[in-house]
């Protein structure tokens, strides 16, 4: 696995590419894609850092693990591929910015154009075996995720994060209120919006106005 990471991330990373586990995961990665089918592609792997150059990260939005069926995954949290359908979570965030700000539900459910206005959308763990959801957990990718989001933290401000969960809110310790905006609900799956926990939170209208207020431009969601 190379690590094919946008050079404004480097000068932030570099130390964290030259520790022992991110050798191991490396290494873990590497057989586990030769040896199974994974996912996203390699070559997508780190597509939420090359997409979102650091400079032009405005607001942080934070996955668990990648979609594990057949094409789905890009590398993106919550993101899927142009013309695959939209699994649960993404219809009920679609559904969710529709209420709130009124834009029609789209066709596509790829996050690109999300991801292209500064909305980093990390994943706890980021690659997977296919079919087998969590299988990539605990083998060195929180780790590195974690140093991402303390990393952001640490050298920006005003930075909107976005933490949908019980796994989401657990990262919240990594990030400096008092530098940061921090925006807490339930999950979107509709386990959690079923149950009241998702719907009406209005993440996206409270991350715009944020954003307004500081002069910075809103996100077309």
């Amino acid at each position: 696995m190379n690590v094919d990471i946008h050079l404004s991330w480097k000068p932030y990373l570099e130390e964290e590419f030259s520790k022992p586990y991110f050798k191991d995961l490396v290494d873990f990665v590497k057989i586990e894609y030769q040896n199974n089918v994974c996912f996203p592609p390699g070559k997508k792997i780190f597509n939420a850092f090359n997409h979102c150059h650091f400079n032009d990260v405005k607001v942080v939005i934070i996955g668990q693990d990648p979609y594990h069926g057949l094409r789905q995954a890009n590398g993106l949290c919550f993101s899927v591929n142009d013309e695959i359908s939209h699994p649960p979570s993404l219809i009920n965030i679609f559904k969710e910015i529709e209420n709130d700000l009124g834009v029609p539900y789209p066709e596509s459910g790829n996050l690109l154009r999300w991801a292209e206005q500064g909305v980093m959308l990390l994943n706890a763990t980021l690659t997977v075996r296919a079919h087998h959801a969590g299988s990539h957990q605990k083998r060195g990718w929180e780790t590195f995720t974690d140093a991402v989001i303390k990393i952001i933290s640490m050298n920006k401000t005003n930075i909107v994060f976005l933490l949908w969960g019980g796994y989401a809110k657990q990262k919240a310790k990594l990030i400096d209120e008092k530098k940061h905006h921090i925006l807490v609900s339930g999950h979107p799956s509709p386990l959690s919006a079923n149950r009241g926990y998702w719907f009406g939170n209005k993440h996206f209208s409270q991350t715009n106005d944020i954003l307004r207020n500081l002069n910075i431009p809103e996100i077309k969601w």
